[in-house]
């Protein structure tokens, strides 16, 4: 935050930090990210954001937290205890006072007592703490109107232009009212102006509608700006839609510039309009200008990707010629694009500053996660995207992205070997539909990403080339263009020392999953050295020369280790005691394994299913049943099913966290084989009548099994539900190989379910249709 910085002498680009700390309302429920994510009540993390190395933080110091009934009733022990400890570890408070909310219960955004309310408020704020100097009185007014007044799904829930109007025009006039006040006390006080920067691009028939959009995106800075007259390009839109003219003139006569802009850029930022809807997937057609049209983000549907944030860092540094910061850098991804999409953004704020910008900061949001954004935040489902840290573990869980962040802070190389790749964004699987050629404006720029790709990858082995598990990590290493080697016996035998040594040598990968073993429970019984060899003795060496090389070692161990007497889920820390050889030698290959390589990811799962082999237990039980034959399962040993996909998903990014010790990784639900194959069968739509329940004595194993093995973990639930898991392999198992395939590989590569913050707009010319939000 240095007020030195000019664009004639570039201060090095600064990291910053921010906080996802929505209070959004629906109807009369309130969201509330910090109570979701647990800072609320977790004083510590401040520790944790000290860390990373950065120099500021976007931190919420709330209206309706901090004074839902009014400021005579206001609560001050949050931020009392907060805002200075902050300042005590080196980090500037940049201080939100509305986020993506309306107020407290007795006003809302087209409350005419809002920005008054909002200014006493922030005066408060100032009075008390007035050694703060940035603020943010409301974060994204653009924004924030739109999905209030004009989408209908934030609280009023209006749904035309003139409530939208209204909002926005509250919203930017309490902000200039809470800096008028807040300056009041601090004269030096600054006001740091965030809102979603995007760009809209189309065919020739919409392009009257991308480019009221594409001016409509500049409102809320140009009003605070003063800029907005009656020559203004959006001043008959706002009065048509029956606005006052005196009302908007008000801006022009108490302009409040921003002393920075701040710039929240996603990857559905950028939209593409179709008048052809019947070309894309249905939930992104939309009416707009009276006629059917798509809305679908550019990464999904253009020939050649757009450059980026760059050029528009570019746009709106020559319409404003002001200090611009980007203060939201997130993408809702796999960890690698996680780590992929924020070396973009900062390369593009770098650019930025040898291009002359005044580029301040490069923000990475949200350092705790968010939570339902794939909804909008209109409903707690739970669903979570991590950020540096993940908050489904007992503590927070510093990722990647972490580390990634100390080496930008410390302005040292950056190290993680997954960085050499192109992000989903910037790859052939991207598309959702089939390509459209991308407007020549846009392919003279290039757009390869960021410095490192194209650099020689260091690859992750893989073994297990003929099992289900090693071809499903190199099948998903694909799809998420990660550099990976799989390897049969031939190539390396993980049991010789020797030949580890040459495959270490020959590929000098940075990390090893091993995805081979032994896996015939029944016939390890009269195969023990065979078993040992291979599940306990292989993983030890392996081990010890990953050690040496410094890599990192992924091995897999099972459900098998326990004997199944405490009837409840088994934890990592629970003791193991295995009565099988097959499960005495995963218990071996778990202690020697850590031995010799502490820094290994030993993973217990079990009771696979997926959608790509013929002969896991729910393929097997739902082609019986869908032919009419009897299928027997037991109906007395309960298990913690997996689905191969979500699996080797976690695994992945836990592997490029660097992870280590033991983890149970499974669906979650203890159920038994029998229960499993009727909950598939019904989801499935087939008829579970001829689904048989048996003992495990009338199962004739050879090998002893526990009759409970089921597995919960302490250290975080990373796999979705096993009813999801189901729903997701009966639906793939159902639908065309062709169309399933692409659906996968989509999957893999970002996942569809995911919050990303759609821009999509449409309806009479303006509002239309959302489905999530950060990818």
């Amino acid at each position: 935050m240095d007020e030195k910085h000019s664009k004639q002498v570039a201060q090095p680009l600064e990291l910053w930090g921010g906080l996802e700390c929505t209070v959004n309302r629906v109807r009369d429920d309130y969201f509330s990210q910090v109570d979701r994510n647990g800072h609320a009540g977790r004083a510590d993390d401040i520790e944790r954001f000290a860390s990373l190395g950065i120099r500021a933080i976007r931190y919420p110091v709330l209206w309706e937290r901090t004074a839902p009934q009014g400021l005579g009733s206001a609560d001050w022990s949050w931020p009392d205890q907060r805002l200075p400890a902050l300042q005590q570890a080196g980090i500037t408070p940049i201080a939100g006072l509305v986020h993506h909310g309306s107020g407290p219960p007795h006003t809302s955004l087209v409350d005419p007592a809002f920005p008054a309310g909002l200014a006493a408020y922030a005066g408060a704020v100032a009075a008390r703490y007035p050694w703060l100097e940035y603020y943010t009185p409301v974060n994204e007014p653009l924004t924030t109107a739109r999905f209030s007044g004009l989408y209908g799904l934030w609280y009023p829930h209006g749904r035309d232009d003139h409530i939208f109007l209204q909002a926005l025009l509250t919203q930017c006039r309490a902000v200039v009212l809470a800096m008028r006040a807040i300056r009041q006390v601090n004269p030096h006080a600054k006001l740091v102006q965030t809102d979603d920067l995007g760009k809209n691009y189309s065919t020739p028939e919409m392009a009257r509608v991308a480019g009221f959009y594409n001016e409509r995106r500049w409102l809320a800075w140009d009003l605070l700006c003063g800029m907005v007259d009656a020559g203004h390009a959006m001043w008959d839109y706002l009065t048509h839609s029956g606005i006052a003219a005196a009302e908007i003139l008000w801006f022009r006569d108490n302009p409040c510039p921003p002393d920075i802009i701040g710039v929240n850029y996603y990857v559905t930022s950028e939209r593409w309009l179709d008048h052809r809807p019947e070309r894309y997937p249905a939930h992104f057609a939309g009416m707009t200008d009276g006629r059917l049209c798509a809305d679908i983000e550019t990464a999904r549907v253009l020939a050649t990707p757009t450059p980026g944030i760059g050029p528009l860092l570019q746009e709106i540094w020559d319409r404003y010629q002001l200090p611009l910061a980007v203060t939201e850098a997130h993408i809702d991804a796999n960890r690698e694009d996680q780590l992929r999409w924020l070396l973009e953004i900062w390369e593009a704020g770098k650019q930025a500053q040898r291009n002359g910008v005044d580029m301040r900061a490069v923000t990475v949001w949200a350092l705790l996660g968010s939570f339902d954004w794939n909804s909008l935040v209109t409903q707690s489902i739970g669903y979570y995207e991590p950020g540096p840290f993940d908050v489904r573990s007992p503590l927070p869980r510093p990722t990647a992205v972490a580390a990634m962040m100390r080496e930008l802070a410390q302005a040292r190389p950056l190290s993680h070997p997954v960085l050499r790749g192109q992000g989903w964004w910037r790859r052939p699987g991207r598309f959702l539909c089939h390509p459209v050629a991308t407007p020549a404006a846009l392919t003279s720029i290039s757009a390869d990403g960021h410095q490192l790709v194209g650099k020689t990858p260091e690859p992750i082995l893989i073994t297990g080339a003929t099992g289900t598990l090693g071809r499903a990590f190199a099948r998903i290493c694909e799809t998420r263009n990660l550099a990976y080697r799989l390897l049969r016996r031939l190539d390396m035998d993980i049991a010789d020392p020797a030949s580890v040594e040459r495959a270490l040598e020959r590929f000098r990968p940075w990390a090893v999953i091993n995805a081979s073993g032994y896996v015939r429970v029944d016939a390890a019984e009269g195969d023990i050295e065979r078993c040992f060899r291979e599940n306990a003795h292989g993983p030890a060496v392996l081990a010890a020369a990953c050690a040496r090389h410094g890599v990192h070692l992924t091995t897999f161990s099972s459900d098998l280790v326990f004997d199944g007497r405490q009837q409840a889920p088994y934890v990592e820390t629970d003791s193991v005691s295995p009565i099988n050889i097959y499960g005495k030698s995963k218990a071996q290959a778990e202690r020697m394994v850590l031995d010799q390589h502490p820094g290994s990811l030993v993973v217990r799962t079990s009771s696979f299913f997926g959608p790509w082999d013929d002969f896991n237990f729910l393929t097997q039980a739902l082609g019986a049943l869908e032919r009419g034959a009897p299928f027997a399962a037991a109906g007395d040993i309960t298990v913690s099913p997996t689905y191969i996909p979500d699996l080797v998903h976690a695994c992945l990014d836990l592997v490029i966290d660097r992870e280590s010790g033991v983890w149970h990784l499974t669906n979650g639900q203890p159920i038994t084989w029998v229960e499993l194959a009727n909950k598939a069968a019904l989801k499935a739509g087939i008829d579970p009548g001829r689904l048989e329940s048996q003992s495990c004595a009338d199962c004739n194993y050879v090998a002893a099994r526990p009759l409970y093995s089921a597995l919960e973990s302490r250290r975080a639930i990373l796999l979705p539900s096993l009813d999801d898991a189901i729903a997701r392999f009966v639906e793939l198992r159902a639908e065309d190989p062709e169309l399933s395939e692409l659906i996968r590989n989509a999957e893999d590569q970002a996942p569809q379910a995911g919050g990303q913050r759609q821009r999509e707009e449409h309806e009479e010319g303006v509002a239309h249709n959302f489905h999530a939000r950060h990818f």
